[in-house]
């Protein structure tokens, strides 16, 4: 059965950390929900030393319009892992319903293009006549993505879809997969330990067809609302650190440090990521004084 299948399966969303203070990357109803112009870049390098290891780029920006009831917002995304890279640009809107005086539901879409290139010179095929591993593979497709977010000003829950099309290759009789569907679930609560610090655990959830669900656990510290501390645990073989600074309540700086175990890579395989974010007041009725500012 292995000899005669013609299906192979590949490129998925790329991996980063900065989901945890910024689900704007995985999740478009995030759009405008700080209340303010929010903007990102963010440099993760994985598996430092190991050969072919993934880096990846994200640069964001979304913005809060009428009256802060609706978002829009654009995604720049660049991902090497190997001999196969992505690069995306995708943009983004969403809307927001004052469910009562403390809920607020939040839908997005976020629409754009992806280009998945794979450049066999790098690579070494077991068989040399093998269509799929001839010259460089490049595959560019339109994508569409959605999400919506229950939250008020002590918890958050999201689910969303970011890149619902799938993108296939076919060359010859041979269909590779260039990505598969990706599913995200986020849970978050805020503590109040006292009157300056806060303690905020999450969950994130990430589904894939042919793949086990990938499991994300952290927690946080916010202290006074400019520095936050915490912890990470993915699928129980990597662990973290990471913390964020917030200067003159507009310019963030946070870093992720990653160990990866025995049942990943290896712990010598180390992972830096690194977010330099701004926020400010664009339009009249914007404030950083939402608690999703941070």
């Amino acid at each position: 059965m292995v000899v005669i299948s013609f299906n192979v399966n590949a490129q998925q969303d790329p991996l980063y950390s900065q989901y945890i203070n910024n689900p704007f990357v995985i999740n478009p109803a995030y759009g405008g929900m700080t209340n303010n112009l929010n903007t990102a870049i963010s440099y993760r390098y994985q598996w430092t030393g190991f050969e072919g290891s993934p880096l990846t780029l994200n640069a964001n920006g979304h913005i809060s319009l009428a009256n802060n009831k609706m978002g829009a917002g654009l995604i720049i995304l660049s991902d090497q892992l190997g001999a196969s890279s992505t690069n995306e640009v995708f943009a983004t809107y969403s809307y927001r319903l004052q469910l009562d005086e403390k809920k607020t539901l939040s839908f997005g879409l976020q629409g754009g293009v992806s280009n998945y290139q794979t450049d066999n010179s790098e690579v070494t095929p077991q068989h040399l006549d093998d269509p799929l591993f001839q010259g460089t593979i490049s595959k560019t497709a339109p994508n569409l993505g959605v999400g919506l977010i229950l939250s008020t000003d002590r918890y958050y829950f999201g689910l969303s879809v970011p890149r619902m099309l799938e993108a296939t290759l076919q060359q010859d009789d041979l269909i590779s997969s260039q990505y598969s569907r990706h599913f995200y679930a986020m849970v978050s609560y805020l503590f109040l330990i006292g009157e300056h610090i806060r303690l905020r655990p999450s969950v994130l959830v990430k589904a894939v067809a042919g793949s086990p669900a990938s499991i994300d656990l952290n927690a946080a510290f916010i202290i006074h609302e400019n520095y936050q501390a915490g912890i990470l645990a993915r699928d129980f073989n990597t662990y973290g650190i990471f913390t964020q600074l917030l200067i003159k309540d507009s310019f963030r700086l946070g870093y992720v440090f990653e160990v990866p175990t025995e049942k990943s890579v290896g712990t010598r395989f180390l992972t830096h990521e690194l977010t330099l974010g701004i926020r400010f007041n664009a339009l009249p009725f914007h404030s950083n004084s939402s608690v999703f500012s941070f």
